[in-house]
């Protein structure tokens, strides 16, 4: 039997993500999961609104990949290509490090906003909430060399800035008042505060070209793969050489386990039974390391191994069609918390289904995992269709489960 600390490691993984979400899906089509059932009928119905939204943002079906990139482009204009054309870059590698800097930190930010907050856009006055604002509002803070220790070079970085962020210096940056608040805003904070301080202890794998920096991992990466990486690789990576900044929860052989959580339901024969690994911003995070490796002249392979995002969206199309339903109706009322049973079980439901979503979507298109991943039909796509249920449904496009979080998770 594998120790606990290689049982550990063996969840941190995007096939560990993928594998049991899919065990739990099959118990739930067995009607054996304690909190949801599940209606596969309807996902016929869903890929008919996942198609819709993308044929109406895409019509020559030419979708992007989903990852932080998107947003931030803004009304058609890319504001981080704009940035970065005034730039001066060393070599493709710099600005490689550079990008790896904004997307790390930006999706560290990207937990969920809560619905009341808005960023006032300084160039449109426009109120831009949720995923959107929060990218504005970092990618602004970036360009103003509010992450950057050198007032010569802005747009990086530094651990050693990390170590004076106070929540009070992301509130400014993020316009926080009492009435305009932020979900999360004291752990968003204290999340990047860890993060400088695990970049300064790592500087063999941050520190290689230059100071401490969340870009260092690209000359990290360089190391380990030369030219080509797989993108599950990527995950294995940011789980494993930044995993230790996530609030402490669950670890095993002295491994902390990040967005990993307990179900009763899954059950296996080693010391990782009632596990279950979801790592939804780190995989969010590998999404957004494909196109900064792509610019600087990678082969990035298999991008289908990374899972779909167990984010509210995602999950909150399934609960809105009614693919995914309560069996107590009841708690819809009530905020469950993020390591709650219920939360899990529907998180890596929806990881699950996402696949399944997918195959329905290609068999409709004529398309493959090759020609359209998953990747794809997220940002295309179901994340979309989420948000355009949720609408429907609740003023202001609210989940459809509250969930209690950290600024975190979500």
């Amino acid at each position: 039997m594998k120790s606990d600390t290689a049982a550990a490691f063996s969840l941190l993984t995007a096939d560990a993500v993928r594998s049991r979400a899919h065990r739990l899906l099959a118990l739930g089509l067995e009607g054996r999961l304690p909190h949801f059932q599940i209606e596969i009928k309807k996902l016929g119905a869903v890929a008919d609104r996942v198609i819709a939204v993308t044929r109406a943002a895409y019509p020559a079906l030419d979708v992007p990949f989903h990852s932080r990139w998107r947003h931030f482009v803004h009304k058609g204009v890319d504001r981080f290509a704009a940035l970065a054309a005034k730039a001066t870059w060393k070599d493709p590698a710099a600005r490689a490090r550079a990008e790896f800097d904004l997307a790390i930190v930006s999706v560290f930010l990207d937990a969920g906003a809560g619905a009341q907050w808005r960023y006032t856009d300084p160039k449109t006055g426009e109120r831009i909430g949720r995923s959107e604002g929060l990218a504005l509002a970092s990618l602004d803070m970036f360009a103003a060399g509010a992450f950057s220790a050198d007032e010569r070079d802005p747009l990086r970085v530094d651990a050693t800035k990390f170590a004076q962020l106070s929540p009070d210096d992301l509130a400014r940056g993020f316009q926080v008042t009492a009435d305009n608040p932020l979900v999360g805003l004291d752990g968003r904070a204290a999340l990047l505060r860890r993060l400088g301080d695990l970049l300064a202890w790592k500087p063999d794998v941050f520190a290689k070209q230059d100071a401490a920096r969340p870009g260092g991992l690209f000359d990290y990466l360089v190391d380990a793969h030369g030219k080509a990486i797989a993108a599950p690789d990527i995950l294995a990576a940011l789980l494993r050489e930044l995993g230790p900044i996530w609030p402490s929860r669950l670890s095993l052989g002295g491994v902390a386990l990040g967005d990993c959580w307990k179900h009763r339901s899954l059950v296996t024969d080693d010391a990782t039974s009632g596990l279950v690994p979801l790592h939804k911003l780190s995989q969010w995070l590998s999404y957004s390391l494909i196109e900064p490796l792509q610019r600087a002249g990678f082969t990035v392979s298999d991008i289908d191994g990374l899972t779909g995002l167990a984010e509210y969206r995602n999950g909150g199309l399934f609960v809105d069609a009614s693919v995914l339903n309560l069996h107590d109706p009841l708690q819809i009322l009530q905020a469950h918390d993020v390591a709650s049973e219920l939360v899990v079980e529907w998180r890596s439901l929806t990881v699950a289904l996402l696949d399944r979503l997918a195959d329905v979507i290609r068999g409709r298109f004529g398309m493959n995992a090759e020609t359209l991943p998953l990747a794809r039909i997220l940002e295309g796509g179901t994340w979309a269709a989420g948000r355009a249920i949720a609408m429907e449904k609740r003023e202001g496009g609210t989940p459809p489960i509250t969930v209690v979080s950290d600024g975190t998770v979500f």
